[in-house]
């Protein structure tokens, strides 16, 4: 009950704030000229996944004459990511688009958004109740966990155990990567799966658990890590280990750090998703619900399973994430 009555007063406290800035709650706040102005909340800083991301929502938003800004906290952490985005809705953007650092606790916060008037589009991450947002786009995560187990199966074709390493419970992609690698995992009988050990997106604290897993179970023949850091982090595991070569690591996304481990053989595999879509999506989505023009509730985007093979291909040189744009 006293969780209701907080809510209710800072949905009182915004409507107050939008009469004092002469703004109805649901009128656009777009400028004269017609311009949308449109934020982007990052799941974290720094991470070339959503760097990648960045560039695709600038350069669509160029296209579709917006303007966009960006946002994001030093962790991937639900208390940091709120008053980033309290911040940003006080701003008062058209719309914004954020990639929720938790799928039950970033709720409230959002509906605080929606219920200002602002249209939100949840891009890369999503939420338990998506029902307030205008879409959400995201990888087939659980696509990409079948294909990592798969891609384990074809570089220790002999069976053996294998290991996920994950950022935290509660993340809608990686839970979903982790179901897709465990599912594909129970159908063949030559494998053990370890189960999932969660690293906080701390690539040191990955190295240290795939240390102490592999001296624990020196027959461990695969580890499937869900993001980049935890990816960096095994591939330091396993070099620390002695185990280079023999302990396959297949890593979701395809940052620089990612793709040096790969040249050097310490990732053999690596599941790139198409971030840069997901963004100019988000954007697409984002102006139509403004337009008042019908949008989709869910869009699903592809990936590329990136090898050493073929790296150097037109194919896998597109997947490659950018640091910059």
């Amino acid at each position: 009950m006293k969780r209701t009555r907080t809510t209710a007063a800072l949905a009182g406290l915004a409507a107050v704030a939008m009469l004092a800035a002469g703004c109805g709650g649901g009128d656009s706040a777009s400028g004269s000229d017609g311009t949308y102005r449109l934020a982007f909340i990052e799941g974290v800083t720094g991470d070339a996944f959503y760097v990648t991301m960045g560039c695709g929502i600038q350069q669509k938003a160029k296209e579709l004459g917006a303007t966009v800004s960006i946002q994001g906290a030093q962790k991937f952490d639900p208390t940091l990511q709120t008053p980033v985005l309290q911040s940003v809705v006080a701003s008062r953007p058209d719309a914004i688009l954020i990639a929720p650092t938790d799928a039950k606790s970033m709720e409230q916060p959002i509906k605080q958004a929606t219920a200002a008037g602002i249209k939100v589009v949840l891009v890369d991450t999503t939420l338990e109740n998506t029902g307030d947002v205008v879409s959400s786009i995201a990888s087939d995560n659980q696509g990409g966990g079948a294909a990592a187990f798969k891609a384990i199966q074809q570089l220790a074709p002999n069976g053996g155990k294998v290991l996920v390493i994950d950022n935290q419970p509660g993340i809608s992609t990686s839970d979903a990567r982790t179901k897709g690698f465990d599912d594909a995992a129970k159908a063949d009988s030559k494998y053990v799966n370890l189960g999932v050990q969660y690293v906080q997106n701390d690539p040191a604290k990955a190295a240290q658990i795939v240390t102490a897993a592999l001296q624990k179970d020196p027959d461990i023949v695969g580890i499937f890590a869900t993001n980049l850091f935890g990816a960096t982090g095994a591939s330091t595991g396993v070099r620390q280990a002695g185990k280079q070569g023999a302990v396959k690591i297949v890593g979701f996304d395809a940052g620089s750090d990612q793709v040096k481990a790969l040249q050097e053989g310490t990732i053999q595999a690596l599941i790139a998703q198409q971030p840069a879509t997901i963004g100019t999506d988000g954007v697409d989505q984002a102006i139509k619900a403004l337009k008042g023009e019908s949008t989709e509730k869910a869009i699903q985007t592809g990936f590329t399973i990136v090898t050493k093979d073929n790296l150097n291909s037109t194919e896998g040189q597109a997947a490659l994430y950018k640091s910059s744009c």
